[in-house]
């Protein structure tokens, strides 16, 4: 197997990456620190009652098939790395390992965050804290990648965790393949039309709006909880919001999320990227155009997040009810993705 190159572990390492095997990786979220110490929590805490403080934030995948100019994720190429994780594996690591490599790392994550529970509401979120309820496999790479999701899933799903699975939307075939399926699944929408959608991805596999736009209509069949994710950036995809109208109505997702892009990481690069500070769009600017959204797909504006400059879009009064759940005590039929909105 050809292995990760070692400097470039290491520089993930230093951005605060903790690898389980040979491909996967968690790190702690900025909201779940936040949930420990009693601060602001994540916005799925307000859309979907996600308790930030008992959420993983990993992926059973680091390569990835894009580029997105506005990741603030390390892209390998960007740093001169040509390693490509999906041609480089030749053996998956077993979804209970990394099921467990995971929860242990997690916890061997937040046992830090012990020396500043100094309340009896810190200490008990910092027990809580090492027993995750919900995993968000969003953290880098591709996800989907990996081959083995649906028995990852399930695994999860056995221990009482749910989950949120981010996907970029290159592979339609592995949505079609899930069994089960994810507590909630997320396309992520990047470009209203083929165009912007290029320029912004940036993508290394061939069809790639061709297979985008299968991916949405792959979602909209789907009996979970599904959800397109926007990332807006001025002067860049924050354009033609009808043809992103045109795209919800294909996918037909039980939410919308409309959220600003955010000057950090990796995307402050703008040798690679091109972007700058004034790409930031604002919190007005992020509602103003869900409310185009909404005119032009008939889905309601249900809430917002303003730390995080995201607005969420339901597609019908049973969905707009549906969004607020306590994850830590629903029951197995929804922690499996069969409830429907």
């Amino acid at each position: 197997m050809k292995q990760m190159p070692l400097e470039l572990k290491q520089k993930m390492q230093k951005q605060g990456y903790h690898f389980v095997g040979d491909h996967s990786a968690v790190k702690i979220c900025e909201y779940t620190a936040n949930g420990m110490r009693g601060k602001t929590l994540c916005y799925k805490y307000t859309f979907y009652g996600i308790r930030s403080w008992q959420c993983i934030q990993g992926t059973p995948a680091i390569g990835c098939d894009l580029g997105c100019t506005f990741c603030w994720r390390l892209i390998p190429e960007e740093h001169g790395y040509k390693w490509n994780e999906l041609n480089a594996v030749e053996k998956w690591d077993d979804p209970v390992m990394i099921v467990e490599g995971m929860i242990n790392e997690q916890r061997r994550i937040v046992s830090g965050y012990k020396h500043g529970a100094d309340t009896d509401q810190k200490m008990k979120r910092w027990e809580e804290a090492r027993m995750p309820k919900h995993v968000a496999l969003s953290l880098t790479g591709e996800p989907m990648f990996y081959p083995k999701m649906s028995a990852l899933l399930n695994e999860f799903h056995k221990r009482g965790i749910s989950t949120f699975l981010v996907h970029n939307g290159t592979l339609p075939e592995a949505i079609s393949a899930l069994n089960p399926l994810p507590t909630q699944l997320y396309i992520s929408l990047q470009g209203p039309d083929e165009e912007t959608y290029l320029k912004t991805t940036r993508p290394k596999v061939q069809n790639a709006w061709e297979r985008y736009r299968a991916a949405l209509k792959a979602l909209s069949a789907l009996k979970t909880r599904t959800v397109l994710r926007m990332t807006l950036v001025k002067g860049l995809n924050m354009v033609n919001p009808e043809g992103y109208a045109e795209l919800i109505k294909l996918a037909n997702p039980s939410y919308v999320e409309v959220k600003g892009f955010s000057f950090i990481g990796e995307a402050r690069n703008n040798e690679k990227r091109g972007l700058v500070m004034e790409s930031v769009p604002s919190h007005e600017e992020i509602r103003n155009f869900s409310k185009r959204l909404a005119e032009l797909t008939g889905y309601i504006l249900t809430t917002e997040h303003m730390p995080s400059r995201v607005v969420l879009l339901s597609r019908d009064e049973d969905a707009k009810s549906k969004r607020i759940i306590d994850f830590s005590k629903i029951g197995k039929e929804l922690i499996a993705g069969t409830s429907t909105n």
